[in-house]
């Protein structure tokens, strides 16, 4: 039993040993791992150091692995490449040189026009030369490739970066200058803009009363100093295709400063429309502006812009600066002053439309030559194309009027006469109308208008026709009143009637040229008729008055006294009643000419005041001191002398011209109205 503890004990101190052993063992391993951790921490940044380097080393080591001709060979190809590459390289950083001085081109526009001149160069030689440069690198890149000389990824980069410069050589939006040519360019048009607008000044102009005042005065051109600079930043961006943006900036400008010179004439009539407005009439004092206003923007506004046009862009072609200007006349406003005139044509048929479409034609026809000069190019088709249409519609509608008037006088020969017996608004409209057209105004060129209305016709005009049909307008208008003067049930208003409008026959052609051509012996027979109607009309109402204040019986008082004072009483309120009748019936009566109202007021004084104040004298007293004396003795000799002297006042009322009736085509009946249009 011992002997098998002491071999237990021997067994147990072995397995110590053993024990220790092994764990000096692990203690030392774990030592030496230490250490060659220490080791591998210090060599890894080592290895990195060394893996950056290989490419680089692998790439300096290349050639020496490469063939020995493709060694020899690559100096020339590379020298070949470098050369124009590096001038290339050269002229672009010049390029980025010059953007500080590209900044303001206000404080100095020569330097910085000559300063964008080299810039343009300098591009023009990149555009040139960049491709070419491009191309030999490419040949070298690909030699390097080809013949294993170069790196992969140092080949691949340089493919990379000559597609990129392809890319920019082909895209214009990517220019090879990163830029600074548009914004060079942009400067510059905002300079061509700065000085355009601040030396576009509008004309000083209160108000359309100051057209007369201004009749001589023309805008003043741009300086000559600033027509050169604005012809130098032209040259410039014109090289680099920015003439449209320019024309479109000068129009913009100009146009603007234009309409800027207008606005002071209130010219918001022009944009009046056809549901406006009922008949000329409305807007006859705008049509009388319309002419003074066009023949104003015309010769001074328009004329200054054509000047100016052709002075700016007169290096580029009548193309151009005619163009130019003919945007700036249609959006200044030339179209709304044309357009305003067919508005006119388009308006009711009325005599005085005839009037203001001749106004029309002679503002035109005045302007004519100045028309044909600033629009007569092909730029100015539209203008050109709506005056040849306003032209032709004043002529016809002028015409059109002018013909069917005699035929609208003979149609209101059936309308009946006035209620008072004055001279109805036809007459005296046509007589001061055919006078007016006969006048140095009108007769010129409503002749000018009725040749070339027959000579679209093929027809041929002679004066004689216009003469002839304003004489048979007054023959048609005799007849008229002659007419009419049969429709009165009252012969005396007939009388009256027709004294009224002899003596306006007789007194507003007299003297006239178309009293010329109606003859002295005319004008003396509607004279002596105004005379005979006078004598009928007082014959056959006032001088029947006397007669009641008849003295028979009265001689002597044959009869008493008191016989007597009865008859001057009954004879006296047979005079008042019939006075008071027929002062009440002819105080609705109208005289329409002044001079002849106070002769006929005069005459009928003469024929009834004296007869009544001698009556009164001798037979008044008789019934002075009767309590109801004021019955009979009901008026003075000066009161009777008054009343009598207001007889045939004309009433209120406004004349104006006869309308056409838009269904039927004829004149309104204007003869009775007593509640006129508004007058002419």
């Amino acid at each position: 039993m011992v002997r098998g503890f002491d071999i237990l004990m021997a067994s147990l101190n072995d397995g110590i040993e053993n024990l220790i052993s092994a764990r000096k063992s692990l203690m030392i391993s774990l030592e030496k791992s230490k250490a060659v951790g220490l080791a591998l921490d210090r060599a890894g940044p080592i290895l990195d150091e060394i893996n950056q380097r290989l490419p680089s080393l692998e790439a300096a080591v290349r050639p020496i692995r490469a063939q020995k001709e493709a060694l020899d060979a690559v100096g020339g190809h590379i020298n070949r490449a470098v050369v124009p590459a590096a001038a290339v390289l050269k002229v672009f950083d010049a390029i980025h040189g010059l953007e500080k001085s590209l900044s303001d081109p206000q404080s100095d526009l020569p330097g910085y026009l000559s300063v964008l001149k080299r810039l343009e160069e300098a591009l023009r030689f990149l555009g040139d030369n960049c491709g070419m440069a491009i191309q030999w690198l490419d040949d070298i890149v690909e030699y390097l490739e080809d013949n294993k000389v170069a790196d992969d990824r140092y080949i691949s980069d340089l493919k990379k970066a000559l597609k990129y410069l392809r890319e920019l050589q082909s895209n214009e939006e990517k220019s090879l200058d990163g830029g600074l040519l548009g914004a060079t360019l942009d400067r510059l048009e905002n300079e061509f803009r700065r000085l355009l607008t601040e030396n576009s000044v509008p004309l000083p102009m209160s108000s359309s009363s100051s057209l007369d005042k201004q009749a001589c005065i023309a805008p003043s051109p741009l300086p000559v100093n600033v027509i050169q600079k604005l012809q130098a930043i032209l040259g410039r961006l014109i090289a680099n295709n920015r003439l449209e943006k320019c024309k479109s900036i000068y129009v913009e400008v100009r146009s603007s400063n234009v309409r800027a010179s207008l606005q002071a004439l209130n010219l918001d009539y022009l944009e009046i429309s056809l549901s406006e407005f009922n008949d000329v009439q409305s807007i006859e004092g705008y049509i009388a502006q319309w002419g003074k206003h066009l023949e104003f923007a015309v010769k001074h506004l328009f004329e200054a812009e054509y000047n100016l046009c052709n002075d700016v862009f007169e290096n580029l072609g009548l193309n151009v600066w005619v163009g130019c200007f003919a945007k700036i006349a249609a959006q200044a406003g030339i179209l709304a002053f044309l357009q305003f005139g067919k508005t006119v044509t388009e308006s009711k048929k009325d005599p005085i439309k005839l009037l203001k479409l001749l106004d029309i034609f002679a503002s035109l026809n005045k302007l004519r030559l100045d028309f044909n000069r600033l629009f007569g190019g092909t730029a100015c088709a539209e203008i050109q194309n709506l005056t040849r249409d306003l032209i032709k519609r004043v002529i016809e509608g002028a015409c059109e009027v002018f013909w069917e008037l005699f035929v609208q006088v003979e149609l209101q020969r059936q309308s009946p006469p006035p209620l008072d017996g004055s001279v109805p608004r036809l007459v005296s409209f046509i007589t001061d109308y055919c006078n007016r057209l006969l006048g140095d105004d009108y007769k010129p060129i409503l002749t000018q208008v009725l040749i070339i209305e027959r000579s679209w016709k093929h027809e041929r005009f002679q004066e004689s026709l216009l003469i002839d049909e304003l004489l048979n307008l007054i023959k048609a208008i005799e007849l008229n009143i002659e007419t009419w003067s049969k429709a009165y049930e009252d012969v005396v208003l007939s009388s009256l009637f027709l004294m009224n409008n002899h003596w306006h026959l007789y007194k507003h052609l007299k003297g006239t040229k178309l009293g010329h051509l109606l003859g002295d012996s005319w004008l003396r027979e509607h004279a002596q008729y105004k005379e005979y109607y006078s004598a009928i009309y007082l014959r056959d109402s006032w001088g029947k008055l006397p007669a009641l204040l008849s003295r028979e019986g009265l001689i002597l008082f044959s009869g008493g006294r008191a016989t007597a004072r009865d008859l001057v009483k009954k004879r006296l309120k047979t005079f008042n009643e019939a006075f008071d009748n027929m002062y009440k019936k002819h105080s609705n009566w109208v005289v329409s000419e002044k001079d002849l109202q106070e002769k006929t007021s005069q005459l009928i004084v003469q024929a009834i005041v004296p007869v009544y104040r001698s009556y009164m004298q001798n037979y008044g007293p008789l019934v002075e001191q009767d309590p109801s004396a004021s019955k009979y003795a009901k008026y003075t000799a000066q009161s009777l002398e008054k009343m009598l002297s207001s007889l045939f006042q004309p009433k209120p009322m406004k004349y104006g011209s006869f309308k056409v009736r838009q269904s039927s085509g004829k004149f309104n009946n204007g003869v009775t109205d007593q509640s006129h249009s508004p007058s002419t």
